[in-house]
């Protein structure tokens, strides 16, 4: 019973100078908390003990790295790399087909989801950034022509209407745009996922 009085600040302390059973402590202390926020994201059993694992082998890596200097709020700062790791999760099992050119697949359907959950919004807010990304290194005519397509949503004649192209020479743009931005990602291994 006394061991529950015991701070987690100084449980981390003497885990830092090396009473590894300080650790055990906090992990009994948290770990129904810290797993049931787990399995509220991924609801997998089997996932949401391997992330547990990976949260505290990281907790443990960054406490022995002398990296840890949350003072006083352990639980908060598990649960930000428990976040993380499940961030990484959704990540790495939601990847967006790769492109074949048989199928006009398109790299903004990911933006287009209305159902979206905490993280789902959070992965959603970091596509649109790196897309964003993307589009700025695009050519200036190319640029311009995927903004007004696929953010003002402006048909191929209203495009050709206000700069001044054919139509032909919009939807070829659009095209090259395109075609630049896959060679990007797929030179740079960038995961877009939905």
């Amino acid at each position: 019973m006394q061991k529950e009085l015991i701070t987690d600040a100084t449980l981390v302390s003497s885990y830092i100078n090396g009473d590894e059973s300080s650790l055990e402590i906090l992990i009994k202390r948290h770990k129904q908390r810290i797993y049931s926020f787990i399995y509220s994201k991924v609801y997998d059993r089997d996932v949401a003990e391997d992330v547990f694992q990976d949260t505290f082998i990281k907790v443990i890596k960054t406490l022995k790295r002398g990296k840890y200097n949350e003072e006083g709020k352990f639980l908060p700062w598990v649960m930000r790399i428990a976040h993380n790791l499940v961030i990484d999760h959704f990540r790495k099992n939601n990847r967006m087909p790769k492109f074949d050119n048989s199928g006009e697949f398109s790299i903004f359907s990911v933006l287009c989801d209305s159902s979206l959950n905490a993280e789902k919004a959070i992965i959603k807010d970091q596509v649109e950034s790196d897309v964003r990304r993307l589009i700025e290194e695009l050519p200036e005519d190319q640029k311009e022509v995927l903004v007004m397509r696929m953010y003002q949503d402006m048909s191929f004649k209203e495009i050709s209407e206000r700069t001044g192209v054919s139509i032909n020479t919009a939807l070829g743009r659009m095209r090259y745009a395109l075609i630049n931005m896959r060679k990007v990602i797929e030179k740079h291994n960038i995961i877009l996922t939905n």
